[in-house]
């Protein structure tokens, strides 16, 4: 059963008709009733998934659910009526949260490795046993443990968070980004120094990746702001200064932080990107957002840990190419961005959800993926 929150431009509960004839089942489904959407968008619960965390969607409509668990779990239909989640792959090497369709087949990032499974979209399927390409974190499990990755242009790109808050690594694929060929052969650091970039998207019209990440703790208050940036649009092996410099080049004990590369856009400290994706230009489908989204990126914000705790979120980022319509203010972390889904902390800091994974279907709707509940939502207008 789909639950169905209609918003315009407010929150509104369920009615008491429908939370009387609804099974018991079906309670577990329901949007929280204190989600928001901006007018003329609706927001349904379409699945049940636990510790849900990346997605990827196939064309068919198929949407791919990675998790905290060691499964991957899919719901076909996903645009339409959709199925009730299956596992379609266990990968045992926990957290198989990182989820990316390319070259027919979905790579999935656990905590030792990346690998990849054959897809038969026909039969909404895997094809054959999961194979591992590439090996991440050989000498050090702990720390950060997902593994992100995205495919854009015939190339993998695979995120390993960090192994601390702050420390000179000794393992050469932590706190970096590395990118490989479809094979895993060839991999290589591509962006160094980044601490945990959860967040891949890739811009559809530019084959631009950007990295959404989780900046470091205990630095001066509200500080680091978390950062989105485009990382395969610079030169080289892009560094990020983590741990040593933060934001426009600040050190943090004087260290020299002249090349280090600044982001093209933030968010507030310990808002903590989890997932994004950059709604596709041109998207003609039935479900397609009015042209004022186009081309901008959806932001699943994880929200915090830290007190007060900073509310999770997922956030549009407007822009034009690879370039935000609002420049950084490194003076205000909420220029560049608004609220799209809110409501998922209440006023005394307890927490209605925590937005993970960001997806867009081949029609238009935009699914959310929500570890807290083990939920999946979608998003789409309401004509």
């Amino acid at each position: 059963m789909i639950a169905r929150l209609r918003i315009l431009g407010a929150v509104f509960a369920f009615s008491s008709l429908a939370a009387a004839l609804a099974p018991p089942s079906a309670a577990q489904d329901r949007v929280p009733a204190e989600l928001t959407v901006p007018r003329g968008f609706e927001i349904e619960s379409i699945a049940r998934v636990p510790k849900a965390r990346e997605l990827a969607i196939a064309p068919n409509g198929d949407l791919f659910v990675g998790t905290s668990g060691g499964s991957v779990e899919i719901v076909s239909d996903a645009e339409g009526s959709p199925s009730a989640p299956r596992t379609f792959a266990t990968i045992a090497d926990a957290p198989d949260s990182g989820v990316a369709l390319g070259d027919g087949k979905l790579y999935v990032g656990g905590r030792s490795g990346v690998w990849f499974v054959g897809y038969d979209a026909a039969k909404h399927a895997a094809a054959g046993e999961p194979v591992r390409i590439a090996r991440v974190r050989p000498g050090n499990q702990g720390g950060h443990s997902t593994t992100t990755v995205a495919v854009s242009r015939n190339k993998l790109y695979i995120s390993v968070g960090s192994s601390c808050n702050a420390c000179a690594e000794t393992d050469p694929t932590r706190a970096t980004i590395q990118e490989a060929n479809l094979d895993g052969s060839g991999m290589h650091p591509k962006a160094v120094h980044i601490r945990n970039a959860i967040a891949l998207a890739v811009n559809s019209a530019t084959g631009a990746v950007w990295a959404g990440v989780a900046g470091q703790d205990e630095l001066e208050a509200s500080h680091p702001y978390e950062i989105f940036d485009p990382f395969t649009l610079h030169d080289g092996i892009v560094d990020y200064g983590w741990p040593v410099c933060y934001e426009n080049r600040k050190p943090v004990h004087g260290n020299d932080c002249s090349g280090v590369t600044p982001p093209r856009a933030v968010f507030p400290a310990y808002d903590t990107p989890i997932g994004a994706a950059i709604y596709p230009r041109g998207l003609r489908g039935k479900y397609a957002f009015p042209q004022e989204y186009a081309g901008g990126a959806f932001v699943g914000l994880h929200g915090s840990w830290h007190r007060p705790l900073v509310p999770p979120r997922v956030a549009f980022v407007p822009l034009r190419g690879d370039d935000p319509i609002a420049a950084v203010d490194w003076s205000d972390p909420a220029k560049q961005w608004r609220e799209f889904v809110g409501g998922w902390q209440r006023a005394d800091q307890s927490r209605t959800g925590r937005p993970t994974g960001v997806a867009v279907g081949p029609k238009g709707s935009l699914f959310v993926a929500d570890d807290l509940n083990g939920a999946v939502y979608r998003v789409r207008p309401t004509h």
